[in-house]
């Protein structure tokens, strides 16, 4: 069993019980799935961009990504609807709980300057949107095959009604919050 869905059952969940006062275990919230996004504009002059991007968010996630398209034409960025512009992995289950866990203690930690994670990314329903700015820092991924650096967009879906409870919840989880 993942240590970060053991410590979710051991610890955060009674303590997100206690703390809003549910009578049943199935009203804590708990983490659904989580959305990694790497949007990839330079794909449409050079399509082997998105192959290297795919490759990248395979090696970081374990799980093949699927290649997202434009729903629109833009003239002004050459663009077509239908072209492929980016890639996005959903992570459910182990994998997510696995990637959560490397995301919070290696791959933030080894940020420059990181002073924590933005406390007001949360939509107004209780998920989370969180942005890397590259993905040279996760370890899987070799410094010398990097091309090009490219961000993702890490979202993170639960089960929680409200902002508070989606915050109570990702701070028993370990997210680094600013101060």
């Amino acid at each position: 069993m993942n240590r970060l869905l053991e410590k979710y059952n051991e610890t955060v969940k009674p303590s997100l019980m206690k703390e809003f006062g549910y009578t049943s275990v199935m009203q804590a919230p708990k983490i659904v799935k989580v959305v990694v996004n790497m949007g990839v504009g330079d794909a449409i002059a050079n399509a082997k961009l998105l192959d290297e991007a795919v490759e990248e968010l395979t090696q970081i996630t374990g799980q093949k990504p699927v290649i997202t398209k434009a729903k629109k034409s833009i003239a002004n960025f050459k663009l077509r609807e239908g072209m492929a512009i980016g890639c996005k992995v959903t992570l459910r289950g182990e994998r997510m709980y696995e990637f959560l866990d490397k995301l919070l203690n290696v791959s933030l930690p080894r940020v420059r300057d990181f002073h924590g994670v933005s406390a007001t990314a949360f939509d107004g329903r209780g998920n989370y949107t969180l942005g890397v700015k590259e993905q040279l820092i996760f370890p899987e991924i070799n410094f010398d095959k990097v091309q090009k650096v490219r961000g993702m967009d890490v979202v993170i879906v639960t089960t929680a009604k409200t902002n508070q409870e989606a915050f109570a919840l990702l701070k028993g989880m370990g997210m680094p919050f600013a101060k």
